[in-house]
């Protein structure tokens, strides 16, 4: 955004003409930059160059401190309403109960809710690595039956260093 790089203000600005625009929305047309600076002046304002890649480039009559701090604003909404996914993970066991599988699939729907992948990993221990897969697979299957959001299967079922997992996320 433009706050990151260096904003070039009133006398800095080099390129001639320019597209003015003044802070109420007046547009001002392709005028000298030396022009827009007079405007400025006469206003008590700076002259602000908004899109200097533009042909011509753009600058905006206004006051750089409201100018710098709407773009503060923009910058902070646009972070709020990014969310980034996250792969989150439920383990279960073979014995798990069935109270606790439905405590465990109902984190995993708000997990889901909030726009995140769940990795539901089966944990395998000792002899249990080398069960039917088909005995396996339908212990997998016990958890994502009581899933209380609609979801799709991402990834899996799949074997992994310590059992078997599925990765699930938002449909």
């Amino acid at each position: 955004m433009a706050s990151k790089q260096k904003v070039r203000i009133n006398n800095q600005i080099t390129a001639s003409p320019v597209r003015a625009i003044g802070d109420d929305g007046t547009n001002y047309g392709v005028i000298d930059v030396a022009e827009a600076l007079r405007v400025a002046r006469e206003k008590g304002i700076d002259l602000i160059e908004i899109s200097p890649t533009a042909n011509p480039p753009v600058v905006k009559i206004m006051d750089y401190g409201k100018w710098s701090y709407q773009e503060e604003r923009k910058r902070r909404e646009a972070g709020k309403k990014a969310h980034t996914t996250e792969v989150r993970e439920m383990r279960i066991g073979i014995n798990t109960s069935e109270h606790d599988l439905e405590m465990k699939a109902k984190k995993v729907g708000e997990f889901l809710e909030e726009g995140d992948k769940v990795k539901i990993q089966l944990v395998l221990r000792g002899r249990a690595k080398y069960l039917d897969k088909k005995f396996i697979n339908g212990r997998i299957e016990r958890i994502l039956h009581f899933i209380p959001r609609d979801y799709k299967i991402a990834e899996g079922p799949k074997q992994g260093p310590r059992g078997i997992y599925v990765l699930i996320e938002k449909k």
